[in-house]
């Protein structure tokens, strides 16, 4: 055995007399030395201390990931959209009071929008139906001041011409009822007595407008009040007999224009 004074290095003397003779051991067997560290720790049945270098130990490299399918580096892509879901929920939670607000106003701006819009569409309906309602009431009051005549005067010299012509103003049941009444009634009367009955629309006496107006109208229907003068003249009369009457004309908007669907003494 070396003599231990002799070995190179600090440490006790056992340790330098057990480091040279694993040096002696493996010239021996022709095997590369290798550290005294690897030898104390191969060496069996002896606990063995080994001193730190002087710029202290390394600390083991970390190991590589696997390459295996069993790995577990899929582990964080599987819990990605929970962590995605949390971020979001987050951001959501924590969104500004600004956004908010925008999110809100927008919503309400939206919702008087649509009640304009529709304020502006009953208000433009309400403005047509006006303005058809007066066009209305024009047309119906002339037709009204032309029918009157025609519809309450006859001649028993030309009943069916007298008849026709006023059919020819009239709509609906009411020129049912007017053909029956005049077939009926008026014209065996007229014929038997030589009736004569000549209306017109009273006018005033300074010659001013006919004495006729609308009581309502839609864009399709109108009623008109007349102040109806009806001369009368027959053999059961020694003289002609002035009627002063007020009638209610109902007109009804047609294909041909406006019609009389009603009369109605008052």
């Amino acid at each position: 055995m070396a003599n231990p004074t002799r070995t190179r290095g600090g440490g006790s003397p056992a340790r330098r007399t057990l480091t040279a003779a694993a040096r002696a051991a493996a010239k021996r067997a022709g095997r590369p030395e290798r550290p005294a560290r690897r030898e104390e720790e191969v060496s069996p049945g002896r606990t063995l201390l080994v001193d730190p270098p002087a710029d202290g130990w390394e600390d083991p490299p970390e190991p590589e990931p696997s390459d295996s399918p069993d790995s577990s580096e899929h582990e964080p892509e599987e819990s990605a959209p929970e962590e995605g879901a949390a971020e979001e929920g987050a951001a959501e939670e924590g969104a500004p009071p600004r956004r908010v607000a925008r999110r809100v106003l927008v919503a309400v701006l939206g919702v008087v929008l649509v009640a304009a819009l529709v304020v502006v569409a009953v208000l433009g309906w309400r403005y047509r139906e006006g303005r058809q309602a007066e066009q209305a009431r024009g047309e119906a009051l002339a037709a009204a001041r032309k029918a009157a005549p025609a519809v309450l005067s006859y001649d028993y010299r030309h009943l069916d011409r007298d008849f026709a012509r006023a059919r020819a103003l009239l709509t609906g049941h009411f020129r049912d009822q007017y053909g029956r009444t005049t077939k009926t009634v008026v014209a065996p009367t007229a014929t038997k007595y030589h009736g004569v009955v000549k209306a017109t629309v009273a006018t005033p006496a300074d010659g001013g407008a006919p004495a006729a107006s609308v009581v309502s109208a839609t864009p399709n229907s109108a009623v008109v009040l007349l102040f109806v003068n009806q001369v009368t003249e027959s053999t059961q009369v020694p003289q002609p007999r002035l009627d002063l009457n007020r009638v209610r004309m109902t007109l009804t908007r047609t294909s041909g224009g406006w019609k009389v669907s009603g009369v109605d003494a008052l």
